[in-house]
């Protein structure tokens, strides 16, 4: 049985923002009215000691200021749109850039910047938010909701759905940083993972996939069997533009069926995660920019202190259909979901 309190957690712009916290017998989660962003995750390690494996700050103000999107839903596109254009029904879209020519993550006012209408619902937290038409330079307006749910088996649920009143695009998911031996404790790089993936997208210049798809093995992408992620990071071939793992991989699964697409090992906790996910991809980032700056009970975040696993349709795909479909239709229901699940392995 899941239960959900609440509690002041600061003022965005003169609103009211509220953590929330789920609670069962496996898992403790913490979600903040801004940005629906997911704040903790706490879950206990091979030794029985519970420990906050989610990467995060002590105040909303400081997530409003750090970036990084640490923790928050992102919308209404995930990852790169290149050149911050695409075209959609024969008409051409300009939004917005914020990275060099990149539309990131949705703009520079994207999801992850709103104040979300929060309500318990049979036990799950339901995060809701109205798109106008035109925001950040996506057409129609789109009514988006984020539900939250707690399993028994140690599963924190994200359900997705969205409408819209026009053609548009939505390729939503969530930018949690994680570190399974405790947030704040150390590099990531010790970590064991391994993707079920046999291909990713190699990048362009600007960090976008230029459309090739290419196969993994015998390279430093292949973590198709459990692979300690610093081994090889700083051999990427792009790691003039992404620094380490930064990129997209193309899961062996059936989009729109929920299937294990990563499990990730602390190699001092013990803690291990799977991510499930209905998406047809996965983003594998291994925190190379993060800025060394405060972070939640007077920890202090650095370089590869953390890493996401961002479920996706492929970055780009508006330019390279063949990577996938980003486009939601007017009338249509969007649904997506990611699992991520935890254990503890002495």
């Amino acid at each position: 049985m899941t239960t959900i309190t609440q509690k002041p957690f600061g003022v965005v712009d003169g609103v009211a923002n509220t953590l929330y916290t789920l609670k069962n017998n496996q898992l403790e989660v913490d979600v903040m009215t801004y940005g629906a962003t997911l704040v903790a995750i706490r879950t206990p390690d091979k030794n029985g000691k519970v420990l906050d494996v989610l990467c995060g700050y002590d105040t909303v103000e400081e997530y409003r200021s750090h970036g990084g999107y640490l923790g928050a839903v992102i919308g209404r596109n995930g990852n790169r749109i290149a050149d911050a254009r695409f075209v959609l029904g024969g008409k051409t879209y300009q939004i917005e850039k914020n990275e060099g020519n990149n539309n990131l993550h949705g703009g520079p006012t994207g999801f992850d910047t709103k104040m979300w209408s929060m309500s318990e619902e049979d036990g799950k937290l339901v995060c809701r938010y109205v798109s106008p038409d035109g925001e950040c330079g996506f057409p129609g307006q789109a009514a988006v909701t984020v539900t939250y749910s707690l399993s028994e088996e140690g599963g924190l649920k994200l359900d997705y759905y969205a409408t819209c009143d026009k053609d548009t695009v939505m390729n939503l998911t969530n930018h949690a940083y994680f570190n399974l031996n405790g947030q704040g404790s150390g590099k990531i790089t010790g970590h064991q993972m391994k993707l079920y993936a046999d291909f990713y997208t190699p990048v362009d210049e600007n960090c976008c996939p230029t459309g090739e798809v290419a196969p993994v093995a015998g390279t430093v992408f292949d973590f198709t069997d459990f692979r300690v992620i610093g081994k090889d990071i700083d051999q990427v071939p792009d790691i003039a533009i992404t620094s380490g793992y930064d990129h997209n991989f193309v899961l062996n699964t059936r989009e729109q069926e929920l299937t294990l697409a990563a499990e990730t090992i602390g190699d001092v906790s013990g803690i291990r995660m799977k991510t499930f996910t209905t998406k047809p991809a996965i983003q594998f980032y291994a925190g190379n920019l993060m800025d060394e700056c405060p972070a939640k009970n007077g920890a202090e975040y650095k370089k590869r202190y953390g890493f996401c696993l961002e479920t996706q349709v492929s970055p780009n795909c508006l330019a390279h259909p063949h990577l996938g479909n980003a486009v939601l239709k007017k009338g249509d229901v969007y649904h997506d979901c990611t699992v991520y699940q935890f254990s503890a392995e002495s």
